[in-house]
């Protein structure tokens, strides 16, 4: 990464691995002038974000944009590439599952698809100002992943009882096949209707919707990874046709692929390999609880070594952002 940027991922406890899609900080320094650092975000699942010693941080998803950015914020579902602006300091934050979404949330998380609200809006002023002060008070990177685990797990309400129905679309959205809802809906031998229900209720869009962001973004990363060799047969076999996958592309990132992969953005092409290191799979939207490494120890067991349970990239100092 560029001088003064950093960022590291944790695997969460193995008694969150269903429920938290990882850990991740970054951190950067302030640019000299004062101007602000901006990067790209792919369409992702639900996350928490923390932001510590930081200057003003400014968050676009498509036509809106939120400026300031609360210090502790949700960042609800989303189905548009994200553009951040930001002057230097730490960004702690963890992913939520549609099975943590459940286990966390009152709400439903199509209330919150394409939005960020305050923390504590959705967790309560309580939670959030013990979060806050305890990730203000780690030490260094690696006691970030022990404090949010002990906070997370105290949090975990009772298990859902759409938690197979859930885990199934999971399933279905971290692998490759048909992005059509009625193919779905056969998979997990549900009506439409109460698929469409329960994807709404917990991962916040519709199950069409769901299944073109995954197959978008499986294509898409393919030709990120592809580099200047990309080519549209990489695509997913799904689409028509390149017009189909560019019109995806619109939907999805606002811009054409080869648009979107010319932008500066150190943050997302430094998260997509160290994610992929640690966690299994390169972004959220596509991550799969049935085949990503998992935490074998339990709370209180000895923790794994850093370089099996997590990955640091950059030479800021300090934690990451």
């Amino acid at each position: 990464m560029p001088a003064g940027m950093a960022i590291r991922y944790d695997r969460p406890a193995a008694a969150l691995a269903d429920f938290i899609t990882g850990y991740h900080v970054y951190r950067s320094s302030a640019a000299p002038g004062g101007e602000g650092q901006v990067d790209w975000f792919l369409p992702a699942t639900a996350n928490v974000r923390i932001a510590i010693d930081a200057g003003p941080i400014a968050v676009s998803i498509g036509r809106r944009t939120y400026d300031p950015l609360p210090a502790a914020s949700l960042f609800g579902p989303t189905s548009q590439a994200l553009k951040a602006t930001t002057h230097g300091g730490v960004m702690i934050g963890f992913g939520i599952s549609a099975l943590g979404w459940a286990r966390l949330m009152r709400r439903p998380a199509g209330d919150f698809r394409n939005r960020i609200v305050p923390l504590e809006d959705v967790l309560g002023r309580g939670f959030t100002n013990r979060l806050v002060a305890a990730l203000q008070a780690a030490t260094d990177d690696a006691a970030v992943a022990p404090i949010l685990d002990a906070l997370l797990l105290e949090r975990l309400g009772p298990p859902h009882a759409d938690a197979p129905a859930i885990r199934g679309l999971m399933e279905v959205l971290a692998t490759d096949g048909p992005a059509d809802m009625a193919s779905a809906a056969a998979r997990l031998d549900m009506p439409s209707h109460a698929l469409r229900r329960l994807s709404i209720r917990h991962f916040g869009f519709p199950p069409k919707m769901l299944l073109m962001r995954a197959r978008f973004l499986r294509s898409l990363l393919r030709l990120m990874a592809a580099g200047d060799a990309a080519d549209y047969s990489m695509i997913d076999d799904s689409y028509f046709d390149a017009s189909h996958f560019l019109r995806d592309s619109g939907t999805f990132l606002g811009m054409t692929p080869r648009r979107f992969m010319a932008l500066t953005k150190p943050f997302l092409e430094a998260s997509l390999r160290a994610r992929n290191a640690v966690l299994g799979s390169p972004t959220q939207a596509l991550h799969d609880i049935a085949t990503a490494p998992a935490k074998t120890d339990s709370m209180g067991a000895v923790r794994a070594t850093t370089s099996s349970r997590a990955i640091s990239t950059g030479d800021a100092a300090g934690i990451s952002c």
